[in-house]
């Protein structure tokens, strides 16, 4: 079940990477709006909407707190919904009721606020999401083969024991052996998302997962051997 369950969030996940690739590479090949364009399609270029801030507050959801801007209507779409920053943003000291800001928006994403030379991010950037969602399918990739090889010694060891055979553990189920099945493969997605983007994320993470996940495979066989 743990296998079947396992292969069923990698498929899931794994679906929305080819979608979250062309995605990214939509928003980075996006160049600044002419002054004055009106485009028809506001995925071909960055809009820049500049706006007055009408309200600054903390907000409270759930365990995180937010420094929540709104801004004076009329503003378009999407800069007219709350703007969530971090509170210990440098934007969060300096802004204030009445500040001219300069919101970035990309599609339905708004890429970062500005006033003055000071700036702070927004919403999520799609930049950032290929390297995550790589990750996370190819660790349930992972614990849905480690999930089938233990359902295969749990098998072999009950057959065993009912011929009156042994079956002792080899290896025992530690701390160690628990970060490296976990966290090793979120790890890496992690850190091929910072440095490569694209569908060389999902290459390289994969490449270098499956040489550890080969290593794995060959250690959770001769601790069920």
């Amino acid at each position: 079940m743990l296998g079947l369950l396992a292969l069923a969030a990698a498929t899931g996940l794994g679906a929305s990477v080819p979608e979250k690739v062309v995605e990214e590479r939509a928003f980075l090949d996006a160049r600044p709006c002419a002054d004055g364009e009106m485009p028809t399609d506001p995925a071909d270029c960055l809009r820049t909407i500049r706006a007055t801030v009408l309200s600054t507050e903390e907000v409270r959801s759930g365990k995180s707190r937010h420094f929540r801007v709104l801004l004076r209507a009329p503003v378009p779409d999407p800069a007219d919904r709350p703007l969530d920053l971090d509170t210990d943003s440098d934007l969060s000291e300096v802004l204030n009721p009445g500040d001219e800001v300069s919101v970035t928006v990309w599609r339905d994403v708004r890429v970062s606020v500005r006033h003055g030379e000071v700036s702070d991010t927004v919403d999520p950037r799609p930049d950032d999401e290929v390297g995550p969602f790589a990750g996370l399918t190819l660790a349930c990739l992972w614990l849905a083969v480690l999930g089938f090889l233990g359902a295969l010694g749990a098998v072999r060891r009950s057959r065993r024991r009912a011929d009156g055979g042994s079956f002792p553990r080899r290896v025992g189920f530690g701390p160690a052996k628990i970060a490296g099945v976990l966290g090793v493969p979120l790890l890496l997605g992690f850190v091929a998302g910072r440095v490569w983007d694209g569908w060389t994320v999902v290459a390289m993470t994969g490449v270098i997962s499956v040489l550890v996940a080969a290593q794995a495979t060959i250690f959770a066989l001769r601790v069920d051997r």
